[in-house]
């Protein structure tokens, strides 16, 4: 028998909703290198690295920028039916410098803002288990609303969220909102040493995590610092008692930390998903481990399964 036909194949169990974009990073004196991206995009891409049906949702535009975004969406074996374009600018982000990162956004009228939840193909979510959001996505005025609006839509289904804020500095006072609702929506958490400092705009991180948790004492938080190693913050079944597990991540030869974050929630769910059996040290472990191995070669990598294995392994 022959491929299945786009229409008849099965929408996906996971999906990330939000932004895919291109860096545009300066490689030196009028120098620079384009590489596709995007908080949520990488996400989905790491999730269907680890073999789980996943699927981008957002829309890019119908020039080079977006061809290359589709092209890099395909060959990560992502559900592509998901992805509207459009003839508007691409959205790119200018990093000016990597070390420390210094950046800014351009699209202020870019393809991303047009995304239309609406016009998914009927039934994208007849089998969806999980749902992905955050990134710069959620700061952008005029999608966060109607990423907001499916975010509560996919929860009142049934579907378990997953967040991310992934703070970047347009993420100023008039993202609190958000954050009070994304939090209440998720059943996880992702946050790091940064995104809570910027996210409360001051240095007190034990102040600022006991915020976020406060948001949603029932929410799983997975809060990683980098070498520091990282925490899961859950309840056990039936104890209303918040615990906390730590894991310090495998000794590796880090080459560098670009991914590292998204590579780790997607470990997380990954390993709540498919192994349901496993204690939540040992789902602390694996997201570590999958963001350790994202580490180990140049810019945002996609572990799989056997590149987490033997780190994995050595946590355990």
């Amino acid at each position: 028998m022959g491929e299945l036909s786009s229409s008849s194949r099965a929408f996906p169990e996971f999906v990330c909703p939000g932004e895919a974009l291109t860096d545009m990073i300066r490689t030196g004196p009028d120098q620079w290198q384009s590489l596709v991206g995007g908080s949520t995009w990488n996400v989905a891409r790491s999730l269907a690295k680890l073999g789980l049906s996943t699927g981008f949702a957002g829309a890019i535009s119908g020039d080079l920028f977006g061809d290359a975004l589709y092209a890099a969406s395909e060959q990560a074996e992502l559900d592509c039916r998901l992805i509207q374009r459009y003839a508007k600018s691409p959205l790119l982000a200018i990093v000016g410098e990597t070390s420390p990162p210094d950046y800014f956004f351009i699209g202020d009228d870019a393809a991303d803002l047009y995304f239309d939840p609406d016009a998914l193909s009927k039934g994208w979510d007849q089998r969806l288990r999980w749902a992905h959001f955050g990134g710069i996505s959620l700061a952008r005025p005029r999608l966060a609303p109607k990423l907001i609006a499916l975010a509560q839509r996919l929860k009142a289904q049934g579907v378990k969220i997953s967040y991310d804020p992934n703070f970047r500095k347009l993420m100023d006072a008039n993202y609190d909102a958000t954050l009070v609702t994304m939090c209440g929506l998720a059943d996880v958490i992702k946050v790091s040493d940064d995104d809570l400092i910027g996210l409360f705009r001051n240095t007190d991180l034990t102040h600022n995590f006991a915020k976020l948790r406060a948001m949603n004492p029932k929410a799983m938080i997975l809060y990683t610092r980098g070498a520091a190693g990282a925490s899961l913050h859950s309840h056990l079944q039936g104890d209303d008692q918040d615990r906390s597990w730590h894991a310090q991540p495998p000794k590796i030869e880090v080459v560098d930390t670009v991914g590292a974050g998204d590579a780790s929630i997607a470990g997380l769910l990954y390993s709540l998903d498919q192994h349901p059996e496993r204690s939540p040290q040992m789902h602390l472990n694996f997201a570590v481990a999958s963001g350790a191995a994202a580490c180990l070669a140049a810019g945002a990598q996609a572990p799989s399964v056997a590149d987490i294995a033997p780190l994995f392994a050595n946590m355990s």
